[in-house]
């Protein structure tokens, strides 16, 4: 018997007016002749998003959702050039305290991931430094929340820069340049395109990184259709030293044309097909559901496990599965 407990990306497509993401581009802040009030602007925007987090939170919790996936878009241009000088997290002290003090109340999982342009591997000193920030905004979020950094960032391995194998090892070299506290916030998903479970496992086992098994990337993107059955054991063992379960994600094909692209909700039967593979494997797992419509997509799925015989629901957002 496995524990499984759902949740969703970032926003919610019930609640009004409540985007986590509202944003100012750079050319926006310029047009505003008052650099202050320009600053002021951005942290009025970025407050109002971490606000917003705490609407989402609190309708988690009212539907027993106690996973979720803040947006990276919390704190528009964090990081770009020409506002090195911008202590945002000064600005965010209070709304971050708001939401530590809930997620801590309720017991909440809740995590990142990172925007692609965070890579690792790559061979471009700018970007790499550009992306050593942007993990060390991801920390001082979480360590505002009071959240344990620890695992909270999953991202893809990278490019493949026309040579896959060059492209793995200059991950690890770029790991050595990472520090160590950083290190420590990073999960590693199998891609759709170019890395697969058996690239990303190399990795993960190498280097000490739990690996997030996407069932659905793998679908697309696999030396052999079996090889995460095969290597299962070996994707549970890099959770060996994390304090969180096991994580997944789940999404399904828009259509067999469109195979890589995301649907509006989750199949049942595909994701069926996930579970019975593991279930007993682990005592519990938790199952980030990448869909378009959101928390509507963790509802209907929910709806449709409760009428299989195998699934014994826990509550609105969590249930057991046995043989």
């Amino acid at each position: 018997m496995t524990i499984v407990r759902l949740g969703y990306v970032a926003m919610s497509v019930e609640l009004q007016n409540c985007s986590p993401s509202q944003t100012m581009t750079f050319k926006q802040f310029q047009s505003i002749s008052d650099r202050e009030a320009a600053i002021r602007k951005l942290e009025r925007i970025a407050i109002s998003n971490l606000e917003n987090c705490l609407r989402l939170l609190k309708h988690n919790t009212a539907n027993d959702i106690s996973f979720f996936r803040l947006s990276s878009q919390l704190v528009p241009l964090a990081n770009h050039p020409e506002l090195t000088d911008w202590k945002y997290m000064k600005a965010l002290k209070e709304p971050l305290k708001n939401l530590a003090e809930y997620i801590n109340t309720n017991s909440m999982r809740i995590d990142f991931h990172p925007d692609h342009f965070v890579l690792l591997n790559t061979t471009s000193k700018d970007t790499l430094n550009n992306s050593i920030k942007t993990l060390a905004m991801h920390e001082a979020l979480l360590k505002g929340m009071e959240i344990n950094p620890q695992h909270r960032c999953v991202l893809h391995v990278g490019g493949a820069y026309d040579d896959k194998e060059k492209a793995l090892e200059q991950f690890i070299h770029n790991w050595g340049l990472l520090p160590h506290h950083l290190q420590d916030l990073i999960m590693l998903e199998n891609d759709d395109t170019t890395f697969t479970i058996h690239d990303t496992l190399y990795l993960c086992e190498k280097l000490g990184i739990p690996l997030v098994f996407d069932y659905h990337h793998h679908l697309a993107n696999f030396e052999n259709e079996e090889d995460w059955e095969k290597n299962w054991e070996r994707v549970v063992g890099t959770w060996n030293h994390s304090e969180l379960p096991i994580k997944m994600h789940i999404s399904s094909p828009r259509s067999e044309k469109d195979f890589r692209a995301h649907a509006d909700h989750i199949d049942p039967d595909m994701f069926m097909t996930f579970l019975q593979k593991v279930q007993g494997t682990v005592p519990e797992i938790h199952c980030m559901i990448e869909a378009k419509r959101k928390d509507e997509a963790l509802f209907k799925l929910a709806e449709d496990l409760k009428k299989r015989p195998e699934i014994d629901m826990i509550d609105q957002a969590s249930f057991r599965i046995s043989g």
